[in-house]
């Protein structure tokens, strides 16, 4: 027999407040959808704009983790050259960040570049751990990945101000085609929860 009673579920597989939850969760996630694809449109429409914005943003987050980082150097107790070695890297995430303020053209320049090195480190990273374990899962799939980044990651710093432009129109494919996902989703969970 189903209890009736308000608040409590009709579904026998969810209780009353997770049936609730399910019930608000497609709202959330179809905004989350909906979201996406406009900035996936946004993105492809302009994507110097996008540029331009992303670079700013990028500029703010090296100042904002630049300061977190001397904080830290003066404010931890570590050995004296781990409070260094976080003073200088947050003193030239400031000086980067402030680059980034400089124009448009030199925190995109920026933000290219850092991809561009943090593809081919991953991807060497990547590399190297599948080929040193030989029972790592998907091994074949991982050294398949740490290729593929440092491949990108040699073309986006061998052509920062091009390939960053490529980039912004495959985000914008890529946020299309996610936010589509979600908002497939977010009928889905609408109409489990009935």
């Amino acid at each position: 027999m189903v209890d009736t009673r308000p608040g409590t579920s009709t579904t026998p597989g969810l209780p009353g407040p997770l049936q609730q939850l399910a019930r608000n969760a497609w709202q959330a996630v179809l905004l989350i959808g909906v979201s996406a694809v406009l900035l996936g449109i946004l993105a492809m429409a302009w994507p110097h704009a996008t540029l331009v914005v992303i670079g700013v943003l990028f500029g703010i987050y090296l100042l904002v983790s630049g300061v977190m980082q001397l904080i830290a150097a003066f404010g931890t107790h570590a050995e004296a050259s781990l409070r260094v070695l976080a003073f200088i890297s947050g003193a030239l995430s400031i000086l980067l960040g402030a680059l980034c303020f400089r124009g448009a053209l030199e925190s995109i320049l920026l933000l290219a570049i850092w991809i561009g090195i943090a593809w081919l480190f991953r991807g060497i990273s990547q590399t190297a751990a599948a080929a040193s374990d030989p029972a790592m899962p998907a091994r074949g799939w991982q050294l398949f990945s740490g290729v593929v980044g440092i491949l990108a990651g040699i073309v986006v710093l061998s052509s920062p101000l091009s390939s960053i432009h490529i980039l912004t129109v495959f985000a914008g494919i890529w946020l299309i085609v996610t936010g589509v996902v979600e908002i497939g989703t977010a009928i889905r969970i609408r109409s489990s929860a009935r």
